[in-house]
């Protein structure tokens, strides 16, 4: 590279220091200082003809990808897009304020963010579900990058998302460490030990280069080599400064997230010298490569559910049948597809499904880079097993999700495998998630018309599915939707309305039968969308019977009780729960609905005391 456009570099990078610091000082707030240490590292990359980006299109599919997994480090995002000329400068006074797209931490309301990000240990997993994306799904030849600081490589979901990018061979993959010595409170686990970083990196099969992080002629020969790495990820370690650039605070420790008042402003911008506030950077544009087409796939024909069959089977094989209807499917598992039944889809079409191995948060993060880049990525696994992922699955609904998770094993109904296999909160987490839909299916065919629903629908969707055989209840004929239930019995007469799901459906449906004998007439309802709510259903027979009973295979809280619970808060009709309460054990799945009074028993000696 010519010295000219070196310098040029050198002289973006002050004038994107200098915006950090005067936006973050008229915010009152932010993390200069951790903003500055990456300056160098990605001004070079951005304007050094290194990365490809139609600045006029942030959704072009040949454009490269920023992540900043960083992402306290929003002022310097924000920062660079101005220098790119796709920001105004005068915006970057309204960093953190409200109404701004330009909030403390990056979310989608800034055009240029590919994942929202703050919540640490997460962008790597984003990225590598990109290059997979691009690697074997688009075969484009785009790359990833990945901003990430020194204090998030103590999280565990940094090192699953390097295990699984090196076995994938992710070589358009890169990351960039900045290795700035501090974090929030003092020096982080390895300081400026870069060697150390090294010695990991290396060992999970990346390809490493270190660097001298301020060094722009450095900088620019790593990202050179690393852009020629095969077969292998590449990371590169720079050695950095945190608030470089600025001595009065430069590699001083207690200024994290501290700004400077106007003061100090004044006092730091008289010794930083002269800034060219009209420069603005080139950034290079993308090759113009066309995807390829998906192959026409024939519609396979549902199929005929007579007899019983679990509904994780169901799903395996509504997936197969759909994904000609939805050819942007993907499908990711956590080395249990024999039995989440993802293997199903495997089978069928290898290339589409991806084993994310025993690494549930990266699996999660992977799903929401494949998401961002137009796919719909089934994501299965254990319904306990996402409760480990669950900060992952927060934060991806704040990035435009279209991620379908499934979540096998439910319940104590699970059985002989015992308490730490069954997911029992999984309904209360996922209802808490932001836009989330939460559907619960009982049967073969409800399984499969859910699943294509939440293929058709745009956002986050998790789906409960069943351990054991279950009857076929329902005929082909009917339908199901987002938001609805089924009123399965019903007279004019109904003394109690009793509301399931899942299993509890076909324990209410005994009850159903038992007391019927008995000459006590109770409504049953299966509300299998949970997250919306059939608010009209349950408002009606919230008036024409004189008690409701929910029961789940779920703890009380933040389950089915408490859903119907909130919608009927007005109505004085008597709302009785019946839920997991004892510590579960193992045994059989009857043993254990009998145990946790959620079983056939149990709704009729509460149907005759509340009767």
């Amino acid at each position: 590279m010519p010295s000219a456009s070196l310098d040029k570099i050198r002289k973006l990078a002050k004038l994107i220091r200098y915006w950090i610091l005067v936006s973050t000082t008229e915010a009152g707030s932010g993390h200069p200082t951790s903003s500055l240490s990456a300056v160098d590292l990605m001004t070079t990359l951005m304007f050094s003809g290194i990365f490809r980006f139609e600045l006029k299109k942030p959704e072009y599919i040949n454009n490269d990808r920023l992540v900043f997994s960083k992402g306290h480090a929003a002022p310097l995002l924000y920062a660079l897009w101005a220098a790119a000329g796709e920001v105004e400068p005068s915006s970057l006074l309204a960093v953190r304020k409200m109404g701004s797209p330009l909030e403390g931490h990056p979310t989608m309301a800034f055009p240029f963010t590919e994942a929202a990000t703050g919540s640490l240990g997460q962008g790597l997993s984003v990225g590598v579900g990109m290059a997979l994306n691009a690697k074997y799904i688009d075969k484009l030849p785009y790359r990833i990058y990945v901003l990430l600081g020194d204090s998030e490589m103590s999280e565990g979901s940094q090192w699953e998302a390097m295990q699984i990018a090196a076995h994938y061979k992710l070589d358009n993959l890169i990351g960039v460490l900045d290795v700035n010595r501090l974090g929030q409170r003092g020096e982080t686990m390895y300081g400026h030990n870069v060697g150390e970083y090294e010695k990991r990196v290396s060992a999970f099969g990346w390809h490493v280069i270190v660097v001298n992080g301020h060094s722009v002629p450095a900088i620019l020969d790593a990202y050179q080599q690393a852009v020629l790495i095969k077969n292998k990820p590449a990371m590169i370690i720079a050695k950095t400064l945190k608030g470089k650039g600025i001595p009065y605070f430069e590699d001083k420790d207690g200024w994290h997230g501290i700004p400077l008042n106007d003061d100090e402003l004044k006092n730091v911008l008289k010794k930083f010298g002269e800034v060219d506030e009209g420069l603005r950077g080139q950034v290079t544009r993308p090759k113009q490569v066309e995807p390829k087409k998906p192959e026409k796939k024939i519609v396979l024909e549902r199929a005929k559910y007579d007899k019983p069959l679990a509904t994780r089977k169901a799903y395996g094989q509504a997936l197969v049948r759909i994904f000609p209807k939805y050819p942007d499917i993907v499908a990711l598992d956590a080395e249990v597809s024999n039995s989440t039944y993802s293997e199903e889809f495997g089978k069928a079409y290898p290339k589409r499904f991806f084993e994310m191995f025993i690494a549930e948060q990266n699996m999660v993060g992977a799903a929401l880079g494949f998401s961002r880049l137009g796919k719909i990525p089934f994501v299965s696994t254990f319904a306990a097993f996402f409760t480990r992922a669950f900060d992952q699955i927060r934060m991806s609904a704040y990035s435009n999700p279209n991620i379908k998770f499934v979540g096998s094993h439910a319940g104590v109904s699970i059985g002989q495998d015992g308490v730490s296999q069954m997911g029992l909160e999984d309904i209360a987490m996922f209802r808490a998630v932001f836009k989330s839909v939460v559907l619960y299916p009982c049967d073969a065919v409800s399984t499969d018309k859910l699943v294509e629903q939440a293929a058709k629908h745009k956002g986050l969707v998790y789906l409960r599915t069943t351990r054991s055989d279950t009857p076929v209840i329902y005929q082909d004929t009917e339908d199901f939707k987002i938001g609805g239930s089924k009123v399965i019995k019903k007279s004019s007469h109904d003394t109690v309305t009793v509301i399931g799901s899942g299993v509890t459906v076909f324990e209410a449906l005994k009850a159903y039968e038992q007391l019927r004998l008995e000459g006590i007439n109770i409504r049953v309802i299966d509300l299998y969308s949970i997250k919306p709510i059939d608010e009209k259903t349950l408002q009606k027979t919230a008036r024409e019977t004189p008690a409701i009973i929910t029961v789940e295979d779920h703890y009380a809280e933040g389950g089915i009780n408490e859903a119907v619970r909130s919608t009927l808060a007005s109505n004085t009709t008597p709302i009785h729960s019946l839920a997991v309460r004892e510590m579960p054990k193992s045994g059989k799945p009857s043993e254990l609905l009998d145990y946790e009074k959620i079983s056939y028993n149990a709704i009729i000696d509460k149907v005759r005391e509340i009767s």
